[in-house]
This record gives structure tokens, sequence and C-alpha cells, in this order.
């Protein structure tokens, strides 16, 4: 069963919850209507919600209507209901913050997904969301959420969409057997050298495409080319690929302001040239894993003779980041994102009011766009 289990509700639910039951039981239950929304727009990701329902209502023997007003992945506006449950006020009650904390979080970061793979529809995008989430069961809703907008981007913008995510846990949701991931900082320290540490995991994984993480010693031109040139064969194959996780306090090796701003003319004027704010411009012509360091690294990997080589994008990819990705045209092959992660936690609550009790409408005032059309 889907945690929490049926004996943990009492202790995990808001304790009004728990004695409004105990009222419903002492002067009789009533048949209720609730009716589930957000006040944002979100893209509609159900599943480990409503399948955690449909088992608390099988384990406690009562049968209830679940009425989802949309399919999985679509847009959902702000205030409209999500979903209908209908059943008995003392066996309902006490599930609402459960079941809302399995419901918000997901259909935002779904949103999320689904923008950045709408924006950049022929990246792939990995999901690297993990290490940053409370614990398994967000992660596990995380990695839902970005299977669920990866396929929404899919179905309507033909995008590539999320290819895989970083553990063996959560890979079912993206088709997979185990997760995928490219080589952590902490490789390339204890190998010594970037170029050793991609010997090493060559090595140790012969016949496996590779992705080098190129920033640790702050040589991503450089070491980049030397990785190439000891791999020719894997770079002529397409399969190498160069990782760009440039931390924001400084530029990447041979960029600096000036510098920056010249790769864009050269590649994409128009990008600069319209009103940018300041997140907008730093992730063009900043710090870390900008658009000009893109193209930067593109223009060397191509200069040098290996045009095949991928680059894979990390720092900061989320929904803004992506979107000015797009709009410069930045050469990206890849994306590794847990930014896709709701950024703004209070835009994650889900609400749930009761809109009719034995099939009378009744609402709290100000929450009548909820009731049946």
């Amino acid at each position: 069963m889907t945690s929490p289990t049926n004996e943990d509700i009492p202790r995990l639910t808001d304790k009004y919850f728990v004695r409004t039951r105990r009222v419903a039981e002492r002067y009789g239950d009533k048949r209720v209507t609730y009716a589930l929304f957000m006040r944002r727009p979100v893209a509609f990701a159900p599943k480990l919600a409503l399948g955690w329902l449909a088992e608390i209502a099988k384990a406690r023997g009562v049968v209830l209507q679940i009425e989802p007003h949309y399919q999985e992945g679509e847009w959902v506006g702000a205030g409209e209901p999500l979903v209908y449950v209908t059943g008995p006020l003392s066996q309902l009650v006490e599930l609402e913050t459960i079941l809302l904390q399995k419901l918000g979080a997901a259909c935002v970061a779904a949103y999320n997904a689904y923008t950045m793979c709408r924006d950049l529809p022929k990246v792939a995008f990995m999901a690297f969301d993990a290490r940053h989430c409370a614990g398994t069961e967000m992660a596990e809703m995380m990695a839902y959420a970005a299977s669920v907008g990866s396929a929404a981007a899919k179905r309507e913008a033909g995008a590539v969409g999320f290819v895989g995510n970083a553990t063996d846990a959560t890979a079912h949701y993206f088709g997979r057997s185990e997760g995928i991931g490219t080589m952590p900082h902490v490789m390339i320290g204890y190998a010594g050298s970037t170029l050793r540490a991609a010997e090493m995991f060559h090595e140790t994984f012969p016949g496996e495409p590779m992705t080098v993480l190129v920033d640790y010693f702050g040589r991503e031109i450089s070491d980049s080319l030397d990785v190439c040139r000891r791999f020719p064969d894997l770079a002529a194959k397409g399969e190498l690929a160069m990782r760009l996780d440039t931390h924001g306090g400084r530029y990447v090796e041979g960029l600096g302001p000036q510098e920056s701003y010249a790769v864009l003319e050269r590649h994409n004027p128009a990008a600069i040239r319209r009103y940018r704010n300041e997140v907008e411009l730093r992730h063009l012509v900043g710090t870390g894993v900008s658009a000009a360091a893109i193209f930067h690294l593109r223009e060397a990997l191509n200069g040098a003779g290996f045009p095949k080589v991928k680059i894979v994008g990390t720092s900061g990819f989320g929904p803004a980041k992506c979107r000015v990705m797009a709009e410069s045209g930045a050469p990206l092959d890849v994306v590794g994102s847990g930014s896709f992660l709701p950024d703004d936690w209070h835009e994650t609550y889900a609400t749930a009011d009761v809109i009719a009790y034995d099939g009378e409408p009744s609402v709290k005032i100000g929450r009548e766009f909820l009731l049946r059309k």
C-alpha cells in the first residue's frame, strides 16, 4: 500500500479533521462531495493522490465516487475544480490533509516540467531532483510529475522531453529499469584530473556512451578538448558529451562580460538587443552556465573537429532559464535539471472544500465557483 497506511492517518492528519469525524459518527453521517482545486494554473498530475485515496477506501471498506475533471497532463486554470470526491463525511474528512499533500506539489512540478520541455523541444532532459527532495515520498512525487509534464510536451509540441532520471527507484516513470547519470565532481577530484576521470569511467564501464563533467578545475574548454582527443572514436560516433556545471561565482574558461557579449553577437545578436531583466541577462551572458558559455564550448568543439560531441547543461535549469536558452538558440543537447521542483512552495498548496451535503449544494461564501455547473 502506498504510504501512509490507513492506521497512520489519525496521527498524520490535522486534528480538527479527526474531531469532525467523531462528531459525524455521533450525530449522524452525511454523504458529502469535496471539490479539490488550486489557486494557480497547473498541469493535472493526480495519479499518486487518487491512487492513495482508492487504496484507503478499499482498506476502510467504503465506496467513494472519484471524478477527475481532466486527463492526466492537461492544463488546468486557477480555481478550476480538479477532482470531485463523494462519500461519507466520516470516512472522507480526515483524508484531506494527506490527499492534498500528494496532489498540489505534483501538479506544479508537472506544469514546470511541461513548460521546460515545450520551450526546448529538441533537448533531452534528465531529472536530477532526488537529492533536492525532502525524503523518498517527495522524490517519487517529483519523478512522477516530471514524467507527466514531459508526456504532455511530447504530445503537444513533439518534444524529446525527459528521457530518464537519477535513481533506480523511480526510473520506471521514464520507461527505464535503472537511473541514468553522469559523473559527479567527487569523481573528478578523486581521479586528480578530468582526463583521468574520463579514462577511469571508460575502463569501468566499457562500451557505454560517456558524459564528462568539465568544470572542476575551471578548464571547461581545455579539458573538453583533451578528453575528445583521448577518445576520438567516441567523439566521432556521437557517444561522448561534455557536461557544463560551472557555478555562478565565475565565468567559463575564456569568457568574461565582454567576451560573453561577443559570443552572442556572433550567434544571435537579437537575443541581447531586446529588453532583459537582471535574471534573464545573467542566463544569457553572466557567470555560470550561460547561453554564451554553451555557444563558446560549441565553437571550441566544432573548431577542433568534434562536431558530434554533445553538450549537457546543468545548474539552475528551471522554467525561466530554459525559456531564455530557447530564445537565444543555445546549442544544448541535454539538460540535467532538478529545478522543475516548485520554487515558490506556497503555490503548491492544493485546497479542498465540501460543496454538497446529502446532495444539496452548499459551500462557504466566496467559493461558489466550485459548485457543479
